[in-house]
């Protein structure tokens, strides 16, 4: 995978694990706008795991390694849905 390949569409990824001093919050951004330039087909859960295989081996400890975890943690965690707001009222 390369800067600009299907997984990494405008390179957003690629860029992030080189810019020295780069903060957990500002991978939070670059990873949302990185999910938004994703075609709506393209299953993000598979995308996000290409892109760990890659990068993780040698950036471990980098905070977008971190972010792209998280955001594959999420994607597998069942989501609530319903609640009290969703109940019939009296």
């Amino acid at each position: 995978m390369n800067k600009g390949d299907r997984q990494d569409p405008k390179g957003l990824i690629y860029e992030s694990y080189r810019i020295e001093g780069i903060t957990k919050p500002e991978c939070r951004s670059i990873f949302l706008d990185w999910a938004l330039s994703l075609p709506l087909e393209q299953d993000t859960g598979t995308t996000i795991a290409k892109l760990l295989d890659q990068y993780r081996p040698e950036n471990a400890s980098h905070p977008m390694t971190e972010v792209l975890s998280e955001g594959l943690a999420s994607m597998a965690a069942p989501r609530r849905r319903g609640g009290w707001r969703s109940r019939p009222r009296n």
